[in-house]
């Protein structure tokens, strides 16, 4: 039945009939797709490169690094440059330079100036660079049509002086910055070394001795060593203190003016300073110290080099794989967080980008820029929002269209139609009102239902004031005399009533109850709540036994509102307990009482002296009889205390249990040469378990009493106790008893009906075993109460295994 108004749709995918579920995840893959795209673009497509220098560069400038001290730079500058004229200079003052710095007996020196064409006074100048353990420059070319590239190399003279020859080029990105250093360059024909690889080769070689030796990283790999045509780049770490090294003018050292002890033992770096030579370039901290000279890039590397501080910038499928972890947490945390929570995660990711950049960068010397990450997850969030935006508007539209259409719950309810005229506006008002109508006529719906029970019900707010009390709990309480309830404490109301004992708890539950009653019937408590829930047997004044259970109420937010109180009269249901209890004492003991004295008048009638075959086949079946009797009695009892009665929890081994259980199957066992073997895992720590003790050994000397009585002679029974893995490689939850014989087996048609009632099963080639048909039941009974299960693997003729799995012990009850 629907209302007699017109159908409305507001959307037209509502009329399509589409699943919202599959749309959902649709458009989740889409915009996880677009996210993976941008991603890729700013990693493997670089298209992010500008911004990925930027904050590199920041990174640069936040650290400042202390500066080799082995290291010292001959400038020159400007001063120089006034005193000694125009450059270039003759040949002889660069050799008078390198006699100034031999009197000071430097480790090395390296010359960061070109002499690329001759001179007169060349040979003066070879002596002096070979003085001392002096490396050149070369100048690589760029690369003609053909990719070849030419070195322009000093001259001959000074080329056999020299300790050898590195490159001096320096790699500018596109932003005019240099950031990398390539530690060999050429073409295919030829491969040249940064000029500072063999000075590092020779320090780490042992071949030049620093007056700070200590400050070398001799332990570091050497990275100076490429294989194949490989450049071997690396970013130069440059800091706000790459302009610190000690420092002299040309000019100064040239004059004598600088103290020998400032140069000695130390690598002696040359190179121009002056600002009208032009020999300065831009740098990541460009922005504290301006153009940096290339001698101070050179210095920088050599420092690099020595102290092992070189950055290593990640792999693009490096960068792209650690690009996508955030994304693909992001997308995981869309489908389940709400849209403050996945804002706030994606603020976290990003800063965790960030942060996880600069750890990688100042910790491991790795470079792996967060801009593709961060780029991907601000393109993926807003979209994501504004569809489910979208998505919501169009759920509420369905949703209340659906309202509108669903007939009245209340069949007695009148009938009533609305027609929907207007603007989207004013139908969506529309909808809105009769929702709430609606709910409305569910709420007095929900008071009707809560009046008409027949059990008393009070609900009271956090508390513990009575809200509300049902029809059944006025009468309840009117006939008891007591006041009405609403408006009281649930302790106040319910105090009258004696408590009696927890439901399902242990002698020690029961002390405390007594102990604290009535402050448990207090729902505010919080150390009472757990009790309550699981409810408690009351007796009210007029003799007759309840059962009260507290339940919380909650909101749509999930915060607790209040509580609901039920009575329940269980007086009917205690009778029907005590008729159980006097038919099982009567099995228990007015059954077996006479089974007793039959077998001790048989006793005593074979005392005598019998001379008939007859008469003693006749009290041997006497005998038999009687024994069943009482053995069906006893396993009758047990299993319907097994199936019935309170269990007594305790903490005890599974290992403890099996050897009990194996003990007493013993003497059976050895009747019929059986081998009674156990394996245990010795990590389970005696695999505990919360357990009654009595049944469940009962239930093992059951399943051993089997094994027993259904294999044949000379045959071995196997006992293993170990513990079960969960799917996740989590700690064990679970412990598992398997006891496998040799037996005859059970075919699969009898497995179906093995833990059934009076189940027996035989087969005419085997030998003909007494028993009753309850101890499998009873083993299903006692296993299923503590919440394990029970498996049986068995085929004809292969033997049968049976396997238990109890829930292990918990630590918090353990410790209880």
């Amino acid at each position: 039945m629907t209302t007699g108004g017109p159908r409305m749709s507001f959307d037209p995918r509502i009329r399509l009939g589409r699943p919202v579920g599959r749309r959902f995840l649709f458009e989740w893959l889409c915009i996880g797709c677009l996210g993976v795209v941008v991603v890729l673009l700013g990693s493997l497509g670089r298209l992010t490169a500008s911004a990925d220098h930027l904050v590199y560069d920041r990174f640069m400038r936040w650290r400042a690094q202390p500066v080799l001290s082995d290291i010292a730079v001959v400038e020159i500058d400007n001063a120089s440059i006034a005193q000694l004229g125009r450059w270039p200079w003759p040949r002889a003052v660069h050799a008078r330079l390198l006699d100034e710095i031999a009197k000071a007996h430097p480790a090395a020196v390296v010359y960061d100036v070109l002499f690329t064409e001759p001179a007169a006074d060349d040979a003066q100048l070879a002596r002096s660079i070979a003085a001392n353990p002096t490396w050149l420059p070369v100048l690589l070319t760029p690369e003609d049509a053909s990719g070849e590239r030419v070195a322009d190399k000093p001259v001959e003279p000074l080329a056999e002086a020299a300790a050898g020859l590195g490159h001096i080029n320096l790699e500018v990105d596109g932003d005019g910055i240099v950031r990398s250093v390539a530690l060999f360059e050429g073409d295919a024909h030829m491969r040249w070394p940064q000029l500072m690889v063999p000075v590092w080769r020779a320090i780490r070689q042992r071949e030049l001795k620093l007056a700070d030796d200590h400050s070398i990283a001799a332990a570091s790999p050497d990275r100076t060593r490429v294989d194949g045509n490989g450049e071997g780049r690396y970013l130069i770490p440059f800091s706000p203190l790459a302009q610190s090294y000690p420092k002299v003018s040309f000019a100064s050292v040239l004059d004598g003016h600088v103290p020998q002890d400032m140069l000695r033992g130390k690598i002696v770096v040359i190179g121009v300073t002056a600002s009208g030579l032009y020999d300065r370039f831009s740098t990541p901290v460009s922005g504290r110290l301006g153009p940096l000279p290339g001698v101070y890039i050179h210095a920088n590397v050599l420092d690099m080099l020595v102290t092992g501080r070189e950055i290593e910038p990640a792999s693009q499928a490096l960068l792209c794989a650690a690009s996508l972890v955030p994304l693909g947490v992001l997308l995981a945390g869309l489908l389940v967080l709400s849209p403050v929570r996945s804002l706030l995660m994606t603020l976290v990711l990003c800063a965790a980008m960030v942060v996880g950049s600069a750890a990688l960068l100042y910790g491991l010397r790795l470079w792996i820029s967060p801009v593709p990450a961060i780029v991907g997850l601000i393109a993926v969030y807003p979209m994501w929002n504004w569809r489910r935006l979208e998505m919501t508007m169009s759920y509420l539209r369905k949703e209340l269209q659906r309202l509108a259409d669903e007939p009245y719950l209340l069949p007695e309810a009148p009938h009533r139609s609305r027609e929907f005229g207007g603007d989207v506006l004013a139908q969506h008002m529309s909808l809105m009102a009769q929702a709430a109508r609606r709910v409305q006529d569910m709420k007095r719906f929900v008071w009707d239902s809560l009046d008409s029970m027949p059990e008393p019900i009070l609900v009271s707010d956090v508390r513990g004031v009575v809200l509300i009390a049902n029809h059944a709990a006025k009468a309840h309480f009117a006939g008891l005399g007591a006041p009405r309830p609403e408006g009281r404490q649930m302790r106040e109301v319910l105090g009258d009533l004696v408590f009696v004992k927890a439901i399902g708890s242990s002698a020690e539950a029961d002390s405390f109850g007594h102990a604290h009653w009535p402050a448990i019937l207090d729902p505010g408590r919080i150390a009472f709540a757990g009790m309550m829930e699981q409810g408690i047997e009351v007796r009210d004044r007029n003799l007759r036994d309840h059962l009260l259970r507290y339940a919380r109420c909650t909101n749509a937010q999930g915060e607790a509102i209040g509580w609901i109180a039920g009575l329940v009269d269980v007086t009917a249901l205690h009778a029907a307990e005590r008729l159980r209890e006097d038919a099982l004492r009567l099995l228990s003991h007015d059954m077996r009482s006479p089974q007793a004295s039959i077998l001790a008048l048989v006793e005593i009638e074979r005392a005598r002296k019998l001379e008939s075959d007859r008469m003693r086949d006749f009290l041997c079946r006497i005998e038999r009889y009687a024994q069943r009797a009482l053995t069906l009695a006893d396993d009758f009892v047990q299993l319907a205390r097994a199936e019935s009665q309170a269990y007594v929890l305790e903490p005890v081994s599974l290992v403890e249990l099996v050897i009990d259980a194996s003990d007493e199957v013993w003497p059976q066992a050895q009747a019929k040469c059986i081998r009674l073997e156990a394996a245990y895992d010795e990590q389970g720590d005696g695999h505990w378990i919360n357990a009654d003790r009595s049944l469940m050994t009962r239930a093992l000397v059951n399943i051993l009493n089997n094994a027993v009585k259904y294999s044949p002679t000379d045959t071995r029974i196997t006992c293993t106790v170990a513990q079960e893995r969960g799917a996740s490689g989590a700690s064990p939850a679970r412990v598992s008893c398997t006891i496998r014989d040799e037996g005859y087996g059970i075919s699969t048609e009898d497995q179906a009906h093995l833990f059934e009632r009076f189940q027996r099963f035989h087969e005419a080639e085997r030998p003909e075993v007494a028993g009753t048909g309850l101890g499998m039941a009873f083993v299903k009974a006692v296993v299923t109460r503590h919440g394990g299960d029970v498996c049986v693997e068995s085929a004809p003729g292969k033997g049968t295994a049976f396997t238990i799995s109890l829930p292990v012990l918990d630590e918090a009850d353990a410790h209880a």
